[in-house]
């Protein structure tokens, strides 16, 4: 049996279709807890989970979402791109803020290639800035260099 629930988000301006997939759901008044084989989709961006909680404000509308339980995910819009896991995720619609808790990992190939770890990594989608705190963080920049010896004749 697989529930399928589609949410409408306003998030900044426009309206986004959030699609949750999982073996099955409990409802409360403020929260939806979908259980097992937990997926959700908004536009190219997807994150699979072993539970997603969506969280709803006072007009039922989309507030956040927490996954948790091995995340894998990609996100993606116009500007930037991210792939990664992470034991927990949480998204705040409003800010495009991606927390990522516990042997949390990214890598983005937008204009760098770029891998980092930590226990804790934020990810602003409108910037694409990547804030990382504690545990064992690296981080590695593959940045294409020019020969530029062939260029000037040696």
């Amino acid at each position: 049996l697989k529930i399928i629930l589609f949410l409408i988000l306003t998030q900044a301006l426009f309206a986004e279709r959030l699609e949750v997939t999982s073996s099955s759901l409990e409802a409360g008044d403020q929260e939806i807890h979908f259980i097992g084989n937990a997926k959700i989709q908004i536009n190219d961006s997807w994150l699979h989970a072993e539970r997603v909680i969506v969280y709803l404000d006072e007009n039922n509308d989309t507030e956040r979402y927490e996954a948790i339980g091995l995340v894998t995910f990609e996100f993606k819009n116009e500007k930037h791109s991210f792939t990664g896991h992470a034991n927990k995720v949480i998204y705040n619609m409003l800010s495009s803020l991606y927390v990522l808790k516990g042997r949390a990992a990214v890598d983005s190939d937008f204009f760098i290639n770029r891998h980092i770890s930590g226990d804790e990594i934020t990810l602003n989608m409108f910037t694409g800035r990547v804030d990382v705190k504690g545990g064992p963080i690296s981080t590695k920049l593959f940045i294409k260099v020019h020969d530029f010896s062939r260029m000037i004749g040696f």
